[in-house]
């Protein structure tokens, strides 16, 4: 009996062909060469970031790490240039300085050991949506997300207040099984260091000890913020025996509440 050898399936054939020209030395490094022409990091973003961009990137990176790819090369640069236009886009931040606003949801370690991946995602997407939609309001940019919180930066101290105070309130009304989200929030002004997208800095490092002392559904700002205030548009009252590690023995913390009028 003869027995003949079937021929390979044509789709198979062509992927085979295609991930043989994904990998041929050349196109890799034509599209490396491409890559490199576009502005941005042409290094993975670190894992903390909280950038839908960044996230893609890490996955594009990761992907077939072990082969060269001309197609994740050509990939990478599409979210270098994406993230290159937004950030042309970014309104200038004033010159004589920047408040730096933290959130952080209370208690949310705990519940998210017992809740499950799908729950926890749900609700992290949920509070995202909020935070980015008020902030962007405000006239505000989130920096970077931080797992169960923010870091953003403002122009306007007032607008920075607002959107802090606001995203507390709408945070509170989101729904999840088992837990009661309560965001807390903290600010400070002052001239960081701007490094690529992000800040540094002991300004930075002030606003997030201050997030860290502030209770559920609180704000909590340095004077450096209460003092450019419209006091006839805010409430505010003093943190009394304020403390906080890596912070000036002098800083002084308020409680800071907008005053909303029935016509705004």
């Amino acid at each position: 009996m003869i027995v003949t050898e079937r021929p390979e399936p044509w789709h198979l054939r062509t992927r085979r062909f295609l991930r043989a020209a994904d990998q041929r030395g050349e196109l890799v490094r034509g599209a490396r060469f491409l890559r490199g022409l576009v502005p941005g990091n042409a290094e993975p973003p670190a894992p903390s970031t909280g950038r839908s961009s960044d996230r893609l990137a890490r996955l594009l990176t990761e992907a077939g790490a072990d082969r060269p790819s001309a197609t994740r090369e050509l990939g990478l640069a599409a979210v270098q240039a994406w993230q290159a236009v937004r950030r042309s886009g970014a309104p200038p931040l004033s010159a004589d300085g920047i408040t730096v606003l933290f959130t952080d949801l209370v208690g949310f370690s705990t519940w998210a050991l017992e809740a499950g991946d799908d729950r926890v995602l749900e609700l992290l997407r949920e509070v995202s949506k909020v935070t980015e939609s008020i902030v962007a309001g405000h006239r505000g940019s989130v920096v970077k997300g931080l797992g169960d919180g923010v870091m953003a930066v403002f122009a306007d101290p007032g607008e920075a207040v607002n959107a802090a105070y606001e995203t507390c309130s709408a945070v509170s009304v989101i729904k999840a099984e088992g837990y009661l989200p309560h965001l807390r929030a903290g600010l400070h002004r002052g001239n960081p260091q701007r490094v690529g997208d992000d800040y540094l800095g002991v300004d930075v490092n002030i606003a997030a000890r201050i997030m860290a002392a502030a209770d559920g559904d609180e704000v909590l700002a340095s004077a450096s913020v209460v003092e450019e205030l419209d006091q006839d548009t805010f409430t505010v009252r003093p943190r009394r025996n304020f403390r906080a590690k890596g912070t000036p023995r002098d800083l002084r913390v308020f409680r800071v509440v907008p005053r909303y009028t029935a016509d705004g």
